[in-house]
């Protein structure tokens, strides 16, 4: 009882905003497989007070909602300590935000969210998302001066570290600032995109590659973002690689690394890591069902990427490739290993890699006797086209 109240004692010193970030920075840790004895009565008492709908995801509150609202189709859930392309991790916009308050922009802050909660209490939606671009301008211009030389950089890197441990958190201010200042030009192109993409086939994925042409003339460095967007209407994550394959002289790795969406394979490599992560969390709290449907997706993806991309082995992307494969691979034998030999499991049956099966072997000499077919009639072509 003593520690209780202690903690107690101790959490009460903090302002509501370290509260939250406190309960962000648990969370991410959790996320990536660190246990903090005692963590779990701390979560549960900061989510007692800042979720009432009993969410174990952080949601931002009232002000750093208007203002990180350009954000919310980009962000994703858990705790991905590697690069993620296009995407923001929720859980350091906590700590991003505190950064904000207290070290960029204090005054202004403090100001801002006086006005936004002026403007909530007045009901007047059109002042706030007014006063929310206001704010959003002003931190892009600062950011923009914090960022341009490499010590004001780093002592910007050191603040936000003050907030959070994550290695990626001053990655996703600069993530931030180039959505910010793209304005809104990903709405825009996200208006335009059909609802769902039931079928990436050619057609629809010349079409969607033209309208990626056009947004990438005018903000180049939001590409990533709009790639984003595309891979939300998807039905599997690994189609997004079609917008390289298709564009790519040949299936060889090299051809395909050479298109001007070759960045979609380590996106899907990403979201391969990202089902790493959530696999290991789904086994650690016995979710077999989850578990499964992971490895699943997962076996879907490995196959599409090594059936798409000839030689990719040997490249980067299969290096990395290999890399998740094995810690996945780890991960599905612990589980496994827990049971008797004689007592089969569902993570070791064979028919979650659908490409194994009769069918997939069939599915996949149909793909490479397509793929003979077309390399024949484009080399046939390239011939009468030199004579």
């Amino acid at each position: 009882m003593d520690e209780i109240d202690r903690l107690s004692e101790f959490l009460q010193r903090l302002t509501p905003l370290s509260r939250s970030c406190l309960l962000s920075e648990l969370e991410r840790l959790e996320l990536c497989g660190i246990d903090m004895p005692g963590s779990a009565s701390v979560q549960a008492k900061l989510r007692a007070e800042f979720r009432k709908d009993g969410s174990t995801q952080a949601r931002a509150t009232n002000p750093s909602r208007y203002f990180f609202a350009p954000l919310e189709l980009l962000l994703i859930d858990g705790a991905p300590e590697h690069a993620n392309a296009g995407r923001i991790s929720r859980n350091t916009l906590t700590p991003i935000w505190e950064w904000i308050c207290r070290d960029l922009l204090p005054t202004m802050a403090r100001d801002y969210i006086n006005a936004i909660n002026d403007q909530v209490t007045a009901n007047n939606p059109k002042e706030v998302l007014k006063t929310a671009s206001a704010f959003q301008i002003k931190v892009v211009k600062v950011l923009e001066n914090t960022l341009a030389s490499a010590e004001s950089a780093e002592l910007a890197r050191a603040k936000l570290a003050q907030y959070t441990a994550s290695r990626t958190a001053f990655d996703d201010v600069k993530k931030m600032q180039q959505v910010l200042r793209a304005g809104d030009a990903l709405p825009k192109f996200n208006e335009k995109l059909p609802e769902r993409i039931t079928k990436f086939d050619d057609v629809q994925v010349a079409q969607i590659t033209a309208q990626l042409d056009a947004f990438k003339k005018t903000h180049p460095d939001a590409l990533p973002f709009a790639l984003t967007l595309v891979a939300r209407r998807l039905k599997t994550s690994w189609q997004l690689v079609r917008l390289a394959t298709k564009a790519a002289a040949s299936k060889k790795a090299s051809d395909v690394a050479a298109t001007p969406y070759a960045c979609v394979v380590a996106m899907v490599l990403d979201r391969l890591d990202d089902k790493r992560l959530a696999l290991r969390i789904a086994l650690r709290h016995n979710r077999i069902l989850i578990a499964r449907d992971l490895l699943t997706d997962i076996y879907d993806t490995e196959y599409a990427l090594k059936v798409r991309i000839d030689g990719i082995e040997a490249s980067e992307w299969g290096v990395r490739l290999q890399q998740l494969m094995d810690a996945i691979a780890a991960l599905v034998s612990a589980e496994v290993s827990r049971f008797p030999s004689n007592v089969g499991h569902i993570l070791g049956s064979r028919r979650l890699r659908s490409h194994d099966t009769l069918g997939g072997k069939l599915t996949y000499l149909a793909w490479r006797g397509r793929d003979v077919v077309q390399d024949g009639a484009a080399a046939f072509r390239k011939l009468i086209g030199q004579t």
